[in-house]
């Protein structure tokens, strides 16, 4: 694979532009297809082989009261995740996704072979107190998620989270990398009432009170983060530096795209923000990014189960690239 140049560029919109189509009229497809082609350096593109990877840890700020779920949660859905029974199971299944999960730091470890052992702690400190984590530790997050994140021999990475109170640490982290006010970034999360909802949004003006209004990606992580964040974005940049196309899921996933984008805006070309959760603060960090999801489904769960079914999409626009035919071996006359 290598850098491309005017010549790859005119062969590609040749490519697109001559098949058996009005211009433009298969819209973003085309746009995805262009994306793969131009990441993986060919004409004809694969988006075969997938990796889902589902980093999951605790967060300390939970201990505030911000989530309907206690933290045992977390636990209990990475064991529900090792038996195949949560819905980035089944999505997982129906694109023929390995998928891998990973304890980046939960309270208390899960016994098994079946989970990768990343763990940076026993969940982060509660960042409404002071820094969620070291510096170090967020530089070692990305380490780790990096080498994930290149690993193996893959086409296409999703990522997903699983983490307690990990709402509350995206819209920390997206407000301090993106200047929008926490208050337009606090939603329900896994389900709070009015009350709750009322609560926890106290509970983030307080915490992002403590720091300047703008942070930089490590400093954001580090008072903020969570290690699943952190971790994730550095699988972003892994797999972006690996020509592999990421699949960004919701909120938290984007909150770490966030992250990775300002540590290596050139990667970009190898992101695809896969759909605009219900939460309402991701519309907001999206629009702050500048970029536009493809789905709006109503979700709001995580797992990277947006990501995972903005996969037939993509395949969808590879195939079209190989194997749909031109004007030429179709017989079939062009516009005048």
């Amino acid at each position: 694979m290598t850098e491309q140049g005017p010549a790859f560029e005119t062969s590609l919109r040749a490519a697109i532009d001559g098949k058996t189509k009005p211009l433009g009229a298969l819209g973003r497809i085309e746009t995805l297809a262009e994306q793969l082609a131009r990441l993986q350096g060919t004409l004809t593109p694969r988006a075969d082989r997938v990796r889902h990877i589902i980093f999951a840890a605790d967060h300390g700020i939970a201990e505030a009261g911000v989530s309907a779920y206690p933290q045992a949660v977390t636990r209990e859905m990475v064991k529900n995740f090792l038996a195949g029974g949560a819905a980035a199971n089944v999505f997982a299944r129906q694109v023929g996704a390995e998928l891998a999960v990973v304890d980046a730091g939960m309270i208390a470890p899960v016994e098994t072979d079946g989970v990768m052992d990343r763990r940076l702690g026993a969940g982060t400190a509660n960042a409404l107190k002071g820094p969620a984590m070291a510096p170090e530790t967020v530089a070692r997050a990305i380490e780790l998620g990096r080498a994930l994140g290149g690993e193996g021999a893959f086409d296409l990475i999703s990522l997903g989270e699983m983490g307690i109170g990990n709402t509350s640490s995206a819209a920390l982290v997206s407000s301090k990398l993106t200047g929008v006010a926490i208050a337009d970034l606090v939603g329900r999360g896994t389900g709070l009432d009015d009350a709750g909802l009322a609560a926890k949004a106290a509970v983030l003006e307080q915490a992002a009170a403590r720091t300047p209004a703008r942070l930089d990606a490590p400093e954001a992580l580090a008072e903020y983060g969570g290690y699943e964040i952190a971790m994730m974005a550095g699988a972003m940049l892994g797999a972006g530096e690996a020509r592999r196309l990421v699949l960004v899921d919701g909120y938290i996933a984007t909150a770490a795209a966030a992250a990775a984008l300002e540590l290596a805006p050139h990667l970009r070309r190898a992101f695809v923000f896969a759909h605009r959760s219900e939460e309402p603060g991701h519309a907001r960090v999206c629009a702050a990014l500048g970029v536009s999801p493809l789905l709006d489904l109503g979700l709001r769960l995580g797992e990277g189960t947006g990501a995972l079914l903005a996969v037939p999409l993509i395949r969808a626009a590879a195939a079209m690239l190989n194997e749909m035919a031109s004007f030429e071996s179709a017989g079939v006359s062009r516009a005048e």
